[in-house]
């Protein structure tokens, strides 16, 4: 009886190991995500991400998200942000 329990444990065992195999395989072997720009603003003397994001009726968690490499403490004049975008 001991033998069956043992040999059931191994089963369970071996069958969590590769579904977490396959799900790890998944995630390392996604291409990356990449951002689409679809239109393009210039920031001016006093803008903020929020103003911006604001001013062109953009929700802030959108604005973020089509922006993911922008530090909104360090904007300066000139710089390129996105307005309308996709992410694939």
């Amino acid at each position: 009886m001991a033998k069956i329990i043992n040999l059931v444990l191994m089963l369970s065992l071996l069958l969590v190991a590769a579904s977490e195999a396959q799900f790890l395989a998944n995630e390392i072997l996604k291409p990356p995500v990449t951002l689409k720009c679809e239109s393009v603003y210039g920031v001016k003397s006093g803008d903020t991400c929020f103003t911006i994001a604001q001013t062109f009726s953009l929700p802030t968690e959108f604005f973020d998200s089509i922006n993911p490499n922008l530090n909104c403490a360090a904007l300066f004049v000139g710089q390129w942000v996105c307005l309308n975008g996709t992410l694939s």
